[in-house]
């Protein structure tokens, strides 16, 4: 009998059971826990309001967790809270997950702020994510990043209980 050996980190995740709660960043396995009910809160209904805004107006579709999003030229699989694919990327989007960047990602704190705050931050910004939104379901403080001409992240804004997104070209409460 032939067995593969797993070669990386992301053949390593595709073997795991679904509904494994794990990411891969950059050839590392990591483990994630579940989300608190806060987060969870938040995220329905930031979801619903994005799905509401993209149905109507037919600019994107949003994802949710669990979804892959496969940035494999940077070793890594991550699940990011919400995603939002505008329409002339929709061929990013396959069965298995999502293959490359998508245009914007909302990340909701919850357990390990530095995971969200630095390392997915990086990620995004490495793999070209062209606006990340970092939001505290406690505090409802939003903080906005969008990648400038060379490719880094700049502040927008840091403020509470509102969403303003350059790319849909609309805002919302949260």
């Amino acid at each position: 009998m032939h067995t593969t050996i797993p070669a990386t980190a992301i053949d390593i995740y595709r073997s795991l059971p679904e509904g494994t709660r794990c990411e891969v960043l950059y050839n590392q396995l990591i483990m994630t826990p579940a989300p608190n009910t806060s987060h969870q809160f938040l995220s329905v209904k930031l979801s619903s309001r994005l799905f509401v805004y993209l149905e109507e107006t037919k600019k994107g579709i949003i994802l949710e967790a669990p979804t892959d999003l496969y940035l494999t030229e940077l070793q890594s699989v991550v699940q990011p809270d919400i995603m939002v694919i505008m329409e002339k990327n929709r061929s990013l989007i396959y069965e298995d997950g999502v293959h490359g960047a998508p245009d914007i990602i909302f990340e909701i704190l919850s357990g390990n702020h530095i995971h969200d705050t630095v390392k997915k931050k990086s990620l995004y910004e490495e793999a070209g994510v062209k606006e990340y939104f970092v939001i505290d379901p406690s505090s409802k403080m939003v903080v906005m990043f969008a990648l400038n001409a060379s490719g880094k992240y700049d502040i927008v804004y840091e403020r509470p209980g509102k969403i303003t997104s350059g790319i849909l070209a609309t805002s919302f409460d949260i």
